[in-house]
């Protein structure tokens, strides 16, 4: 499905050049599918609700989407529910604390929708991955997310011009009100700063304002998998130490670099954001999957669906 779609994309009657260079993804995204970006093969785990969590957070097929739903029940578990064996608890309690926590429907996309109504859905809501859904039988057919749209775009998209400007020219990110935490921020006040700011990661800079690590909602799971969701008042540096998985540092960039070295970036890293920093590495903002979507897509079209 992909490959019919990159042979459209390449065949298509319009050149690059012959396009209003500020809206050739607005364009594109428009006048196709999100179908058209289910592949002919991929997985789909689904789980019952009875599933006792612990089951759920050592299965090997967990998916990123999964692991960022269970990390914020988690932490909205974790802030306002007296804990006691959380992990030997089922799913579909900790879905009743999750709708108490939103009071709001989920939210899904038609396979028929376009590919900007998906994009448009994802940055308007504030969510992070958006299932298509058959509307006939009410089966989930795919996951989409701001990371997927993107890489598509990087791979099989023609680079338009304003691609080689860069962030400062362009102002794109956020540079204002940025949610941090330092080294020895107890981890009980991160939880509540990715609640209080709806934030997926917190930048950890030092009393100089240099940035040396990050904690992300990732990182949370670590608290159930190891049983210390009981002990809150441990620093962030010592919840760090218990990292599952390898990390190979914060990704950086800097304002003056072009939107396309920034897109070549992420999506080769495969992380949700950028730390903006200065020479000294002392951090500046942060620029999201959602900010780059926004500018790509969304602001050509005249619509700020970050602010609506």
């Amino acid at each position: 499905m992909i490959l019919m779609l990159m042979i459209r994309v390449i065949s298509s009657p319009f050149s690059a050049a012959e396009e209003p260079d500020s809206d050739i993804y607005m364009r594109f995204m428009k006048s196709h599918k999100c179908y058209d970006l289910i592949p002919t093969s991929s997985k789909l785990v689904v789980f019952d609700t009875s599933l006792q969590v612990h089951r759920f957070l050592c299965s090997s097929t967990r998916t990123e989407s999964e692991k960022i739903w269970v990390c914020f029940v988690l932490t909205c578990y974790i802030l306002h529910v007296q804990i006691y064996e959380l992990e030997e608890h089922k799913i579909e309690t900790w879905r009743e604390l999750y709708l108490q926590e939103t009071f709001k429907p989920l939210v899904n996309i038609s396979p028929d929708a376009s590919i900007f109504d998906a994009v448009y859905s994802l940055i308007k809501n504030k969510i992070h991955r958006l299932p298509v859904i058959d509307p006939v039988t009410g089966n989930a057919l795919y996951i989409l997310t701001h990371k997927r749209i993107l890489k598509f775009l990087q791979l099989f998209m023609p680079k338009p011009a304003f691609m080689r400007q860069t962030l400062e020219e362009l102002g794109i990110g956020t540079y204002s009100n940025i949610a941090f935490i330092h080294p020895d921020t107890p981890i009980i006040k991160a939880l509540g700063m990715f609640v209080e700011r709806r934030v997926s990661a917190l930048p950890v800079v030092d009393v100089t304002g240099k940035v040396v690590d990050i904690y992300s909602k990732f990182d949370v799971i670590n608290l159930a998998a190891e049983k210390t969701y009981n002990n809150l008042d441990i620093t962030v540096t010592q919840a760090l130490l218990h990292r599952s998985q390898y990390f190979e540092g914060v990704m950086k960039c800097y304002r003056h670099e072009t939107v396309e070295t920034i897109v070549d970036r992420i999506v080769k890293a495969e992380v949700h954001r950028l730390v903006v920093v200065d020479d000294n590495s002392s951090i500046e903002g942060i620029i999201s999957l959602s900010d780059i979507l926004q500018a790509l897509v969304l602001t050509p079209a005249g619509i700020d669906a970050q602010n609506s």
